[in-house]
Order: structure tokens, then C-alpha cells, then sequence
């Protein structure tokens, strides 16, 4: 298809506030061709019944009232939210919604359309769409695209230095796994990513799980086929905590406001040594039987009698090396990778801001400002110093994306 339709999808609770916003964005794009928007105002029913509860409800009513009004021809609404709508105690959360989302889009998209996922709160530039739609012209071998994204300071010194410590975890471990060349050197963000519909069909759809739901997403598009990681336009998630979901941006602005870092540490570029080894090592395991850390890791994670069990087996099941490679691949997949890291450092804890310096003096040394230093406490700089090295982060990261095309 030369020119496919776009899809937005778009979850919202609870968003009276930024939504709006978000919509007026999206009113203001330009050359995105044809485009509709859905949105899912959604909550779970037992909210009515809950006294705490019952003004979100009633500011979802109160959205559903406004957007009902909106005279924006190309937007579809989906009401779970009202009474008798509201999720039910099995199936809730933003996971629900997504899919609720990419169910009602796969009913009438063509195969070669664009879903793209947005949040309620995320500002988007007058060309998004139109970048969107070129990547995919561009790339039509990618099922989906994992978008750069950048979260705009709040104003507010807590709230500011939260998120760009997150930020720093974020992009300190995707730019290691660009590095040493994983499949999985992805960010999984869920207002960040778009996706060829038929994709979407073949991979079974989304999981709704109640968080993460975004990372399994590009987890399982990643298995059927590479996917894109740059674009020429970013997203801009909000900053601000919610504990809407139990990981991902919201809580960790909560738990690193109160100074709890302990699910999100930054790891040493050293820790990434053994995965990429055995990466060069495929071929030879192909072969014969090898060691190394992560391969006796895959072992115990995979809960086999011995580290060649499930490469022996894989070995009578596939014609040569690249299909080696790839269930190989499937196997040590992002979900593993993040576990064995956990390990390694946790059998060798760093210093946070140690860990920082190290891999920025190996990245962009002549870049480090004087003022850095491996000693010093992320406390101990301002606001100014830390975006600073956030936006340094960024660049490199966004040079490493663009060097995946």
C-alpha cells in the first residue's frame, strides 16, 4: 500500500487535564495523510464503589463529555469507564486498554496500516506522524518501531532530578546494548512505538498485562524480525509520578523522589563483556559445546539437566548457522538479558555515579565537562549539570539508533 491510513491509539484515565493537550498535537500535524485517533477512556467498574475512587470516575465522565464534543471528525471513542463499562477485577489496567485499543484498530485496518501507540500525556511535534509513516515507507522490512523519546523538566527540583536519573538507567543500558550489538538494544516505551497492522495480527496481538505490556510487545515483534530504532522525530512523555501501574516511569519518579534507586541501578559497561563473547561465540556453539557465563545462565534459566541441553536440541532442529542464530537469539532474549545483569551486578555492586563516569569516559571522553567527576554523588550537581549529561546520553544513543538503519 503506497499511502496507509494511521491509527492513534490512546489509553486514558483519569486525564481530563492532559489529554486535551495531547489531542491538539495531534489536530496540529502536517502532510500525516489520512489519520484517526482512539481514544479508551477507561477504569476499573469497582472504582464506582470505592469512596476514593469515585472522582476518577466522575473526571473520566467529564472527559468522555468533553470528547464527545471535540469537533474532530477523525476521533473514536471507547467508553470503559462509565457505570457497567469499567473493567472487571481480571481484566484492567493500561495493558487492557491498549488492546481493547489494537483490537477495535485490527477490525477495520488494512494490513499495511500504521498503529501508533501514544499516551494521554505525551506531547508530539506538528511532523510526528508524517516521520512515522516515512520510517515505515523507509524500512519495509521492520514490523515496528520503537521511537526515540525525551521527557520534557518539570519545573519542579524532586519531580526534575527523578526522572533524569531514570533516564540515565534507561539510556545507560540501551546504549550498552547497542554496543555490542544485541537484538534487543531497545527502550520499550508504550507512547513510543508504532507497528505495521498486519504485524500486529501475526504476533497474536498485544498481552494486557497490567505493566509492561509495552516490552513484550516489541519482545515478540523483535522474534518474528528486526525492528526499527530511529526515527527523525521523538515523543515527550510527561514527567510527573503515578503508581497507576507497578513499574515503569510513574513509580520511578516515586521511589527515586524518596531515593530508592535499587530497581534501576546503572551497570558497568564490563558486566556487558560475556553476553557479547558469546554472541561472537554463536558459530562455535553451533559446533560444539562451549562455556561461558551467560551461557550457563541460559542453562539455569531454561531449567535444563545441562548447559548443551538446549543447544544440542536446537542444534537437530535447524538447517544452519543463521537459523541457529536466530533461535539462539530467542532464547537469550531481552527478558533474559535483564535478569543476568541483575545478577552480575548484583555479585559485583558500583556505585551508581561510578559506573556513570566509567562508561562515559569509555563513550565520549573528550566531551566529559570539568566539572564531572567519578567521586561525586548525583546529589551533589544541580538540575543544569545532570540534564546536561542526560542530553549527552541522548546523542549518543540517537547515534547509535540511527546507525541500525
Amino acid at each position: 500500500m503506497d499511502n496507509p491510513d494511521i491509527y492513534v491509539a490512546i489509553p486514558a484515565m483519569d486525564e481530563r487535564q492532559e489529554l486535551p493537550l495531547t489531542l491538539q498535537n495531534l489536530a496540529e500535524q502536517q502532510d500525516a495523510g489520512h489519520f484517526y485517533i482512539y481514544v479508551c477512556v477507561n477504569q476499573p467498574e469497582s472504582f464506582w464503589q470505592i469512596s476514593d475512587k469515585t472522582v476518577i470516575c466522575q473526571r473520566n465522565v467529564q472527559l468522555l463529555d468533553y470528547l464527545r464534543q471535540l469537533p474532530l471528525p477523525n476521533l473514536h471513542i471507547i467508553d470503559k469507564s462509565t457505570k457497567g463499562n469499567g473493567w472487571d477485577d481480571k481484566h484492567l489496567g493500561v495493558g487492557w486498554a491498549r488492546k481493547t485499543l489494537f483490537d477495535t484498530i485490527l477490525s477495520v485496518a488494512a494490513g499495511e496500516d500504521i498503529i501508533v501507540s501514544l499516551d494521554a500525556d505525551t506531547r508530539v511535534s506538528p511532523h510526528y506522524l508524517a516521520s512515522v509513516r516515512h520510517t515505515f515507507a523507509r524500512r519495509p522490512d521492520i514490523p515496528a518501531l520503537a521511537v526515540p523519546y525525551y521527557h520534557p523538566l518539570a519545573g519542579d527540583e524532586l519531580t526534575d532530578r527523578a526522572i533524569l536519573r531514570y533516564e540515565f538507567y534507561m539510556r545507560n543500558y540501551a546504549i550498552n546494548l547497542l554496543r555490542i550489538g544485541s537484538p534487543y538494544g531497545f527502550t520499550a516505551l508504550g507512547s513510543a512505538i508504532a507497528m505495521r497492522a498486519n504485524a500486529l495480527r501475526k504476533i497474536g496481538g498485544i498481552t494486557p498485562l497490567k505493566s509492561g505490556e509495552d516490552f513484550y510487545l516489541l519482545q515478540k515483534f523483535r522474534k518474528m524480525a528486526p525492528i526499527g530504532l530511529y526515527n527523525e522525530e521523538s515523543v515527550f512523555p510527561a514527567t510527573r509520578p503515578s503508581n497507576r501501574v507497578d513499574f515503569g516511569t510513574g513509580p520511578a519518579i516515586i521511589k527515586g523522589a524518596g531515593g530508592n534507586w535499587s530497581a534501576y541501578p546503572i551497570y558497568h559497561h564490563t558486566l556487558f563483556n560475556d553476553i557479547e563473547n558469546t554472541y561472537h561465540s554463536i558459530p562455535e556453539l553451533f559446533d560444539h559445546k562451549i562455556d561461558t557465563d551467560f551461557l550457563h545462565f541460559l542453562q539455569t534459566a531454561n531449567k535444563t539437566a545441562s548447559p548443551t541441553d538446549i543447544w544440542k536440541s536446537i542444534r537437530q532442529n535447524v538447517k544452519d548457522l543463521p537459523h541457529f542464530e536466530q533461535a539462539f537469539h530467542e532464547k537469550a532474549d531481552g527478558l533474559r538479558i535483564l535478569q543476568f545483569l541483575r545478577q552480575k551486578h548484583k555479585e559485583n555492586p558500583m556505585r551508581n555515579e561510578e559506573a556513570l563516569y566509567d562508561n562515559l569516559t569509555l563513550w565520549i571522553p573528550d566531551l566529559l565537562p570539568e566539572w564531572y567527576s567519578r567521586s561525586a554523588a548525583f546529589e551533589n550537581y544541580t538540575v543544569e549539570q545532570l540534564d546536561i549529561l542526560r542530553c549527552m546520553l541522548f546523542d549518543l544513543e540517537l547515534h547509535l539508533r540511527k546507525k541500525t538503519e
